[in-house]
């Protein structure tokens, strides 16, 4: 293949694994664009189009043909494995999870690790685990899936594309709204994929400058926050039932073969960063 291919094709490739990271519970979308390096031409489009759409639209196209492939591919694929076997696949996640940890550590610490940013980091994983176990243990709010709470689902994955580090499903799974949606998805319902995408498409358009300001003025602040994000998330989607000791084995060896395959990607952050052209 000449350059060009392998430009094309590189570019698709992180289409598709960022799409899938924005289904798959534990993977972030937006922590994935950041280690293919695409995150900031990502901002770039969103904030300043006329000037970036001219640099970046030779690999947007394939990229945005890529995650379209993995957000509706991987959705069919995993309601399946949650239909046979919840838990195990739940722990995979987890796996993902505690795999991509060091990635997003290091990602934080380009600016150093300051006393404001372990502050921002202990108080986003208090905060989001407190809301989190409030809505899934105490309240047990259980949405009913509609029009409306599939477009609060596209805003939740507008979160998670602009926010490296916001593992939506995870909220998703505490408001019994994951399976409606990975469902929906799966069997390409029109009314789910066009009651999400409004939601999506305002979030990420109402956001980015926002999101963009904060990485450039309070960087590491705001990354140690994430890191708070993502450890609380982690922690509410661990399964506390298990149906016997075999049962409980799988699940450990999913949590390791998901970090196994995390720490992985995580490798490709030097071998795949954005080639300006």
């Amino acid at each position: 293949m000449d350059r060009n291919q392998i430009f094309v094709l590189r570019w698709m490739l992180c289409g598709v694994l960022i799409g899938a990271g924005a289904i798959l519970p534990g993977v972030s979308g937006g922590v994935l664009a950041v280690i293919f390096g695409i995150y900031c031409p990502f901002m770039e489009v969103l904030t300043v189009p006329m000037q970036a759409i001219p640099k970046y639209w030779k690999g947007f196209i394939p990229l945005a043909l890529g995650w379209c492939a993995g957000f509706m591919g991987f959705a069919k694929g995993i309601a399946l494995a949650f239909a046979s076997a919840q838990n195990i696949t739940t722990c995979l996640f987890l796996g993902l999870i505690l795999g991509t940890m060091p990635a997003l550590f290091r990602e934080a610490g380009k600016e150093g690790h300051p006393k404001s940013g372990w502050a921002a980091m202990s108080f986003c994983t208090a905060a989001v685990f407190a809301m989190l176990y409030y809505v899934s243990h105490v309240a047990q709010v259980q949405l009913p899936p509609n029009v409306w709470t599939y477009n609060f689902c596209g805003v939740l994955l507008g979160m998670g594309i602009i926010i490296p580090g916001m593992t939506t499903s995870a909220i998703l799974m505490s408001l019994g709204l994951y399976q409606p949606l990975l469902n929906g998805l799966a069997r390409m319902d029109l009314v789910v994929l066009l009651a999400c995408l409004p939601g999506m498409l305002i979030t990420m358009a109402l956001l980015a400058r926002g999101v963009r300001w904060l990485f450039r003025c309070h960087y590491a602040v705001a990354f140690h926050g994430i890191l708070g994000i993502v450890l609380a998330s982690a922690v509410m989607i661990i399964p506390m039932e298990y149906q016997g000791i075999a049962q409980a084995a799988a699940c450990v060896a999913a949590v390791v073969f998901g970090a196994f395959l995390a720490y992985i990607l995580a490798q490709l952050e030097d071998k795949a960063r954005y080639v300006e052209k």
